[in-house]
């Protein structure tokens, strides 16, 4: 396998263990990434990271040379009081006690369909470390589809401790396992604070037996595949109208905020008898593919641009900024 795993380390489950290699299981497809570049003279514009008094005593100059600050000459701080901090070391971080940093211990079973969705996160492929590991690994992951239950546990990579769901994936000849990074509770805002708004109706019989039948004939099997980005499908179209100096496509006019009420019972009755609902949504729109879609256009990527909160200078160094 060429990819390098992620992370790797023991599942515990009481006093059986196994190891398992842990591998990212998304990756970026965009073609697509943008520059900061100056208005004025077309240069790219770099990011120094510089000493914050410098910018604060003069923000709209560019920071002096002896302000700037080497990669090798910066720690991470913790800020325990207004404007003082704890400086850490990095192999001050590297020997955390964290058992979970190479143990993910099992401490229960659940339903997969008693966690909501909104707390998965990121998903991870899990596979046995070698062939050794393999008859635990597959005894554990088949007990998990019988009895239709996933393993939470909890994990730390990335500098912070994960709790995470362990769940049989693939099929019989080729199975592995799925671990699912999840989000806090705390992490999670109060929905009751935006549905207390929500006013109560009387819901017409009629009404939601036509919107069943609506959903019933627009019903299909979920596959991820005809689904496109349009955004990065737009943004194709824009990039390539502007070297070939074409019109600029534009976004078409919005339909009025305040629209002309439509009966809810004579929409869905329309709905419900016209042929609209014959092709899924994805589906339409991948049907007929843009030019940009069918013919991708070369343009080269850079790396992404650092965080905002660093102190912004030009590459040419000759402007100070507006």
């Amino acid at each position: 396998m060429a990819a390098r795993p992620y992370w790797s380390g023991q599942v515990t489950i009481s006093l059986v263990s196994f190891g398992v290699k842990l591998f990212v299981a998304t990756e970026a497809k965009s073609q697509i990434s943008f520059h900061q570049i100056d208005r004025a003279t077309g240069e790219r514009v770099r990011h120094q990271k510089v000493l914050a008094s410098a910018v604060e005593s003069a923000p709209d100059e560019a920071a002096p040379q002896d302000a700037v600050v080497s990669k090798g000459e910066i720690v991470k701080g913790y800020e325990y009081s207004k404007g003082h901090y704890v400086t850490i070391e990095p192999e001050e971080l590297a020997h955390l006690r964290v058992p979970s940093k190479h143990t993910m211990e099992v401490g229960q079973f659940v339903n997969e369909s008693e966690i909501d969705p909104e707390y998965y996160e990121k998903p991870y492929f899990v596979i046995p470390e070698n062939d050794s590991q393999t008859e635990a690994f597959l005894t554990v992951r088949k007990a998990l589809q019988d009895t239709k239950k996933v393993a939470i546990t909890k994990i730390a990579f990335a500098g912070r401790e994960h709790v995470v769901a362990l769940a049989p994936a693939g099929t019989e000849e080729h199975g592995g396992m799925m671990a699912y990074t999840m989000r806090y509770a705390a992490e999670l805002r109060k929905p009751e604070e935006y549905f207390k708004d929500v006013k109560h109706v009387t819901i017409d019989k009629e009404s939601l037996d036509l919107a069943k039948e609506l959903i019933k004939r627009r019903s299909g099997h979920f596959d991820p595949s005809k689904f496109v980005d349009g955004y990065e499908v737009a943004v194709k179209e824009l990039v390539e109208a502007k070297l070939k100096h074409l019109p600029i496509p534009q976004e078409e006019a919005p339909a009025p905020r305040h629209a002309k009420v439509v009966n809810l019972m004579d929409a869905l009755r329309k709905s419900v008898t016209s042929g609209a609902e014959a092709e899924p949504p994805a589906k339409r729109s991948t049907s007929k593919k843009s030019a940009a879609e069918k013919k991708p256009i070369s343009i080269s990527a850079g790396k992404k641009p650092p965080r905002s909160e660093k102190s912004t200078t030009r590459a040419s160094g000759k402007r100070k900024s507006a």
